[in-house]
């Protein structure tokens, strides 16, 4: 046997063995997961919606099995496929609730509107971690996260640019507690500072994280602002193509030499939300297939959330806790500002 043959061997095989030994692990995270939805719907039944959502109690419920039992390496191979590639396959997913026709009726004015602030606070939030001390990697998950959709930005944006678990565990886990704390608050800061259902559905579209989120702030304010909230929600995370197109660009070179391919430019799993993005918008992929699409896509989330719970040792959060939680505070407060400055310029009754 030649030198040149010896190394195509093991590839066949290294992928018969590859499937029994990540079981452990992947059946670990499949527990979490099971778990943290389980979690999830017990908080409807129990409040009329979940104030933690199945993404967070995952990645919550995994940091907490591996802080009571770390895992050694057998769970290994497990966790990482449930943390990786089911997480590349839920972002394509996610392109199958973007409407692009319904977020063109809303108005260009309101649309650039829109991009301009995502932009800005992307740009803004960065900058306020990184001068709080927080790492390129962190700040821009918690920009991202704070500026376009939460854990799905956050969850899209960590493989582009080669995140850490401990860096998205972190971001996710923090930034959400601001959360819902915003859905719990806004509803009587709206009422407060007199804005009307319409102007409402608007600041609570561009300021909350998820759309769940976003559903639980509004519709119970009225139905106009739960529409106009989701519309604009929707805006944003249109916004999540573009945004990790960039950063796959700008971080092309920082892992790989000079000879690229065309995966290493743009991810594949990028190239998918969009196509499926457009796929929906023009018709291709109806209702009836949409929501069967959407439902595995939240799966895939809360597992691969669960897989970067487990990955995650609790005790290396806590140095950097208190920075992540005032770099999203402090970019929240102004993401909220530009959120009613908008309204006033664009003269939203």
């Amino acid at each position: 046997m030649t030198s040149d043959t010896a190394p195509a061997a093991p590839r066949g095989s290294a992928v018969i063995r590859w499937a029994p030994s990540a079981a452990p692990g992947l059946a670990v995270a499949v527990a979490v997961s099971a778990l943290a939805w389980a979690g999830a719907r017990a908080e409807v039944w129990m409040f009329g919606h979940a104030l933690l959502e199945a993404l967070v109690l995952a990645i919550l419920l995994g940091m907490l099995v591996r802080a009571v039992r770390p895992l050694g390496a057998r769970w290994q191979p497990g966790i990482r496929v449930a943390a990786k590639p089911a997480l590349e396959v839920a972002i394509v997913g996610l392109g199958a609730s973007v409407n692009l026709p319904a977020l063109l009726r809303a108005g260009p004015a309101l649309l650039g509107g829109i991009a301009g602030i995502v932009i800005l606070a992307i740009a803004f939030s960065y900058t306020t971690s990184r001068v709080l001390g927080l790492s390129h990697r962190l700040s821009l998950l918690v920009a991202c996260g704070n500026s376009i959709c939460g854990n799905a930005a956050i969850a899209a944006v960590a493989p582009v640019i080669r995140a850490e678990g401990h860096d998205i565990a972190s971001s996710i886990a923090f930034t959400n507690i601001l959360g819902i704390t915003l859905v719990l608050l806004l509803p009587v800061a709206g009422h407060a500072i007199g804005l009307s259902f319409y102007q409402y559905g608007v600041v609570a579209g561009l300021t909350v994280y998820a759309v769940p989120q976003v559903v639980a702030a509004t519709f119970p304010v009225s139905a106009l602002a739960g529409q106009m909230g989701t519309l604009v929600k929707l805006s944003r995370v249109l916004m999540l193509g573009p945004v990790v197109l960039v950063l796959a660009l700008g971080h092309r070179g920082s892992a790989h030499g000079p000879k690229l391919k065309l995966h290493q430019f743009v991810p594949w799993f990028i190239v998918g939300f969009l196509v499926m993005a457009v796929a929906r918008s023009m018709g291709y992929v109806p209702q009836g297939v949409a929501a069967p699409i959407q439902f595995g896509t939240t799966w895939l989330m809360v597992l691969a959330m669960a897989g970067m719970g487990l990955g995650v040792d609790v005790r290396g959060l806590a140095s950097m806790g208190t920075r992540v939680t005032l770099a999203a505070g402090i970019s929240l407060a102004a993401l909220m500002g530009a959120s009613l400055v908008l309204i006033r310029v664009l003269g939203i009754r």
